[in-house]
């Protein structure tokens, strides 16, 4: 059987990977032969990805809200959109999570021009200049001009001193960070200058959706139990993180849900961050 990928190419239905995405959400290889059982009646020869997707969405959120969330991760990031204005404040969280002190978007002055960038990172005598590059589209890749521009960037910038949480120091890394892909060039260029590269699938093993499923870094727009609006709600007041319901599960009162609801939310939220259930307050 035929599968169509988003950019139209027809290529050979992979069950194994189908199986292995499901189980990466949290689902007991129970339950995914059961989705499986449900998904063979109707999926068809030529059917879209995204198709695919949903309906294995729709099969996952029926048995447990939690690993539909966990299952739709890369479309969360891509939900962070549609500008990459809270993708970057996605990424300093990422970054806080390792324990650097972080900044957003600034405008620095360089040896040559002025520079928009969108995080800085510190950690002890480390200071990070760290690039968003955030796509919104299913098969997105950066380019090798995306690195290369960078560097040109972080150059201009790294023989200046900048005073940020209160003491003097110069950028020592560079990072690109993205949502998407990254090209084989793209990825060359960066090892051989010594650009810190992070991405959906790079580096194995540290990618972002490592990071993200061993820490519970999981966005906001996650969340299957709360509708987009409210989700903006949040969002506009700086809750970028599942793990800020679970933290914080008072801030639900912003979203004006009941408290059956509430509970319900943070339910999803605690199993998405914890893998378990705990009491709500």
């Amino acid at each position: 059987m035929k599968v169509k990928k988003y950019s139209g190419e027809l290529v050979d239905f992979d069950l194994r990977r189908l199986k292995g995405s499901l189980v990466k959400s949290g689902a007991s290889s129970e339950t995914v032969e059961l989705i499986w059982e449900k998904m063979s009646k109707t999926i068809f020869d030529g059917m879209s990805t995204r198709q695919l997707y949903k309906l294995a969405f729709q099969l996952l959120k029926q048995q447990r809200n939690s690993l539909a969330a966990r299952y739709s991760l890369k479309k969360a990031l891509r939900d962070l959109g549609p500008t990459g204005y809270l993708f970057e404040k996605w990424v300093a969280r990422l970054f806080e999570h390792t324990d650097h002190q972080t900044l957003t978007g600034l405008i620095l002055e360089g040896n040559a021009v002025s520079h928009e960038v969108d995080v800085i990172a510190q950690k002890g005598n480390d200071l990070l200049l760290v690039e968003c590059k955030f796509r919104n589209t299913v098969d997105a890749k950066v380019s090798v001009t995306n690195p290369m521009y960078f560097l040109s960037r972080f150059v201009d910038l790294r023989d200046k001193e900048f005073n940020f949480f209160n003491r003097p120091t110069k950028f020592t890394q560079a990072w690109l960070v993205t949502n998407a892909y990254l090209t084989k060039d793209a990825i060359e260029f960066g090892n051989y200058y010594q650009l810190n590269l992070l991405s959906w699938d790079y580096p194995s093993g540290i990618s972002i959706k490592s990071r993200v499923d061993s820490a519970g870094l999981y966005p906001l727009t996650c969340l299957t139990s709360i509708n987009t609006q409210e989700k903006d709600k949040l969002l506009s007041l700086n809750y970028i993180l599942v793990k800020d319901i679970v933290e914080k599960p008072d801030i639900l009162e912003h979203i004006g849900a009941t408290t059956y609801r509430r509970r319900k939310i943070y339910q999803e939220a605690d199993e998405l961050v914890n893998g378990l259930s705990t009491n709500f307050e």
